[in-house]
């Protein structure tokens, strides 16, 4: 059984995060304002993080400058309170399953970002290195035909949508073709930010070594800076108020199950089998997320979707062999540790979404 408890867990990182893609695209289906969305949901994990590092680090908290902290406020702004926002702001103007395909593409627009700031390699005179720069490509492909083909819809095999009642039948214009266009490069420009917060997180951890503090620190700060981003363009207080529906089922979601379960299985998953072994299993949520969203929300899966995600997942496996092959040929051949380091420093697979 100990054998398979890491493919269990991947199966259940998977799972947990296609019901952030629904319950999230649901929930704002229903009305739920993005930014405040952002701000409880923050606010929910900060409640979970901050007592945790109380209970287990309390004896080893170390103290923040102030120029450190300057740094983790910025690193929370762009990774956690931009991100978010606007990927949730692109979710509403897509679907649960583009969300999802999207996410694919995490892995290599880090790749890409950490290779211009000169902390990946690329050799193009390589069968990897060619692999690497094909599998840009074909992601980029992939976001293409997500944003300006749509093609014929796969509709649902069921009638009755337990969460898509209220929003399928007259949401034509909000998916119109425009903001279909605009909704996808809204995902792009957030997982761009996502991306960018994963290279400089590897910095700022030599500093503040602490992935427990270090997460609560970012939670509180983007706790902080969502509810000031809410505040400025939420005025109406009845938008605030919290009620038993769609909206508290997201927020609680993702705020506890998300940020408490996922995270911790992802790092048990990264030092039992490595973070290669983990971003393979990251195509699962979109074939996962296909399904419920066309059961249980009732969309209409454009085929150019389909096939954007497709080519996302191509180019994600073909960054990864290309960024496996170079690690094993650094091993086998014995290359220097401190050469073999650096190279890495920052991989596109250390993520967590």
């Amino acid at each position: 059984m100990g054998d398979k408890k890491p493919y269990v867990s991947i199966i259940v990182i998977q799972l947990i995060y296609t019901g952030l893609y629904v319950i999230s695209k649901a929930a704002l289906d229903e009305g739920l304002s993005t930014f405040i969305f952002i701000f409880y949901r923050q606010l929910a994990s900060t409640t979970l993080l901050v007592p945790l590092t109380i209970i287990f680090e309390r004896k080893s908290i170390s103290r923040l400058s102030f120029c450190l902290s300057l740094k983790i406020f910025l690193h929370a702004l762009i990774g956690i309170t931009f991100s978010l926002n606007v990927y949730n702001g692109g979710l509403k103007y897509t679907s649960a399953t583009v969300g999802s395909a999207v996410t694919n593409s995490v892995p290599v627009i880090t790749f890409f970002l950490a290779l211009l700031m000169g902390m990946e390699t690329l050799k193009l005179r390589s069968l990897p290195g060619i692999s690497k720069i094909l599998g840009v490509g074909i992601c980029l492909a992939g976001v293409i035909t997500i944003a300006l083909y749509t093609g014929p819809h796969l509709k649902p095999l069921i009638k009755y949508h337990p969460f898509g009642h209220k929003n399928n039948a007259s949401d034509g214009s909000l998916h119109s073709k425009e903001n279909w266009i605009k909704g996808t490069l809204l995902l792009i420009t957030a997982n761009s930010a996502w991306s960018f917060w994963i290279v400089l997180q590897g910095w700022l951890l030599k500093e503040y070594p602490s992935k427990l503090q270090f997460t609560a620190i970012e939670s509180v700060f983007s706790a902080i800076q969502s509810f000031l981003v809410a505040l400025a363009f939420e005025r109406d207080i009845s938008r605030w108020k919290l009620r038993l529906d769609m909206g508290l089922l997201a927020i609680a979601y993702c705020g506890f199950i998300v940020t408490g379960v996922s995270f911790y299985l992802q790092s048990w998953c990264i030092d039992k089998r490595g973070p290669v072994f983990l971003a393979m299993s990251t195509p699962l949520s979109l074939a996962f997320t296909m399904l419920c969203s066309s059961f249980l929300l009732g969309e209409e899966i454009p085929l150019g979707s389909v096939l954007g995600g497709i080519l996302m997942v191509g180019g994600l496996y073909s960054v990864l062999w290309g960024k496996s092959k170079e690690e094993n040929k650094c091993q086998s051949s014995k290359e220097s540790t401190k050469e073999c380091e650096e190279d890495k420093e920052v991989t596109p697979t250390d993520y967590q979404v």
